[in-house]
């Protein structure tokens, strides 16, 4: 992996354990992509009981015995990882209707594990016995989510395997849509997975980041299209600064705000959530940085105007941040 791609500055030596999906095991291809980004971190992982009952009784054990700082959960791991409360949480299409799922989507007879196990075995069975334990487990979610808020849901939207979006809000509030499907590559890791972690890591930690601004008209034509440069900028100032999106605020123009909040759904994905801003008086918002596309009033931070012979695109604006370093 490219050095741009590691997180050295995340979960420094801390713990992140990693439960896998269906199918999956503690070699599969995510773990060692985790432990790649995340070269400062104990990667932790652990090759799942196929008996649910036997899964969940390991992962709890492992929990008391190890503290992990942080819980990533994919799909079936998900559905595990909602359960082992008081650790923060990230779960990622979790299947907590997975006996529905099993049933509906070719997951039942004989079945080859995705990755090699450390016990060398690759096939296991999947009877109507083992279907109605995976639906015991899973009724075991949300029974202690009340007041839990150390979850994070990531849901794609190109998901046809999984889709429990709506049941997981019923719960929690911090469900976020992602571009991708239900595996988790390299690109949902890096694009939606990261800045999650990025945003628990500062909140364990207590890390107060300086705060860029974007006026949303700074980042679109007249046509609403993106500009050049616009999102790749906008994520690597993710990385080093707390960075939100603000724009106008119509009066009784409900669609106005829903476009705004669906072209920076599109566009810039998990960076948006909880981060959009209305206002018509930005004036009063305090920051360390505006972006805008014109100076028109003043900050209480430093404009930087874009399409002024300074500034004139998004590449400059990328250049200035990255001299000043952080």
């Amino acid at each position: 992996m490219k050095q741009e791609n590691q997180f050295p500055e995340l979960l420094q030596g801390k713990r992140l354990l990693y439960v896998h999906g269906f199918g999956g095991s503690a070699q599969g291809g995510t773990v060692r992509l985790l432990r790649e980004m995340f070269p400062k971190t104990e990667v932790l992982a652990f090759d799942l009981p196929v008996d649910p009952w036997e899964a969940m009784s390991l992962l709890e054990g492992k929990c008391r015995d190890l503290r992990p700082d942080l819980i990533i959960g994919v799909s079936m791991g998900g559905m595990y990882a909602e359960q082992l409360h008081g650790y923060g949480r990230i779960l990622v299409n979790p299947a907590f209707e997975i006996a529905s799922t099993m049933r509906t989507h070719g997951m039942m007879g004989k079945q080859e594990f995705h990755s090699p196990r450390a016990d060398g075995v690759q096939e296991f069975y999947v009877d109507k016995g083992l279907v109605k334990k995976y639906g015991e487990v899973a009724e075991g979610c949300f029974r202690e989510a009340e007041g839990d808020d150390l979850v994070v849901g990531l849901f794609g939207d190109k998901d046809d395997l999984v889709d429990t979006f709506d049941l997981f809000r019923e719960h929690y509030r911090r469900a976020i849509r992602f571009h991708g499907g239900h595996s988790l590559d390299e690109h949902a890791l890096l694009r939606s997975v990261v800045p999650v972690v990025r945003w628990i890591d500062d909140e364990q930690e207590g890390r107060q980041r300086s705060i860029v601004f974007v006026h949303f008209d700074a980042m679109h034509d007249s046509y609403g299209n993106a500009l050049s440069s616009v999102v790749k900028v906008v994520g690597g100032l993710a990385e080093r600064y707390a960075v939100y999106f603000y724009a106008p605020c119509p009066t009784n123009d409900r669609a106005y705000v829903e476009h705004v909040l669906g072209w920076l759904e599109e566009k810039v994905s998990v960076l948006a959530y909880d981060r959009v801003v209305f206002t018509n008086q930005p004036e009063l918002l305090y920051g360390d940085f505006f972006i805008l596309p014109e100076k028109s009033r003043e900050m209480m931070g430093t404009v930087i105007e874009l399409g002024s012979d300074e500034f004139k695109t998004w590449e400059d604006v990328g250049v200035y941040f990255g001299r000043l370093g952080g």
